[in-house]
């Protein structure tokens, strides 16, 4: 299974929120200190914050050390953890044209539109066997293609608005899911007629995933990317 974090995710949360709740009370500890003039405690304070960060900051590098990049084949799947489930993504189809839609309200790419469609799957066999069938809600998503030359390419705007206009787009991927369920997204991407070797990277869009020790989104962390 390839999945997003290379530390299991309530592991990382868990580390995360720890480092972070002891930080806070240190931070209380040292304006404690200042405010009673007690300037050998502050001294302190200051020196396990920075001892604990630094800590916080080595592990989570090592992990990302450790990480592995890797290029999944057309239908495998990509699982994201949810903590207590997983959700999995592959590419379905991918198609070129030069536009998208029908006159008048057809696009035209500057270069040429990669049209790819995403598959969501709730893996329900990754849920705890006390969650039931609820329905689970999907984190922000980005979503990329990525050239040989390292140059990001997002969906197009106009040709986004235009596959939603015509019913063509499929489903959102922030539409929540029940386990088992499944759901298609098509995207269009404008990127230069001369890509050749491009993937398609999707990853989480919250900003404090670049701080949980093993994600994917963690600095210097490698990725896992579709081939296209």
């Amino acid at each position: 299974m390839y999945t997003n974090v290379n530390l299991a995710a309530p592991i990382g949360v868990l580390a995360l929120l720890g480092t972070a709740l002891l930080l806070f009370l240190l931070g209380l500890l040292f304006f404690y200190s200042l405010g009673k003039r007690r300037f050998a405690l502050t001294k302190f304070v200051v020196l396990a914050a920075t001892l604990l960060t630094g800590l916080y900051f080595a592990v989570l590098l090592t992990f990302s050390f450790a990480s592995s990049e890797r290029v999944l084949a057309r239908g495998d799947e990509k699982h994201f953890c949810e903590i207590d489930c997983h959700l999995a993504y592959s590419v379905a189809a991918v198609r070129e044209s030069k536009t998208v839609g029908e006159a008048p309200n057809q696009v035209t790419a500057a270069g040429m539109f990669r049209i790819v469609t995403i598959k969501t799957r709730f893996d329900e066999t990754t849920i705890s066997p006390n969650r039931g069938n609820g329905l689970l809600y999907p984190n922000a998503r980005v979503v990329s293609i990525v050239d040989e030359s390292g140059r990001e390419h997002f969906p197009a705007t106009e040709a986004q608005r235009v596959l939603e206009n015509s019913h063509t787009s499929g489903t959102a991927m922030t539409i929540p899911l029940r386990p088992g369920e499944s759901y298609s997204t098509t995207l269009a991407f404008d990127v230069p007629p001369d890509v050749s070797r491009a993937t398609l990277v999707i990853r989480e869009g919250d900003l404090v995933t670049h701080f949980v020790i093993g994600h994917e989104n963690s600095p210097l962390h490698k990725k896992i990317s579709f081939q296209l």
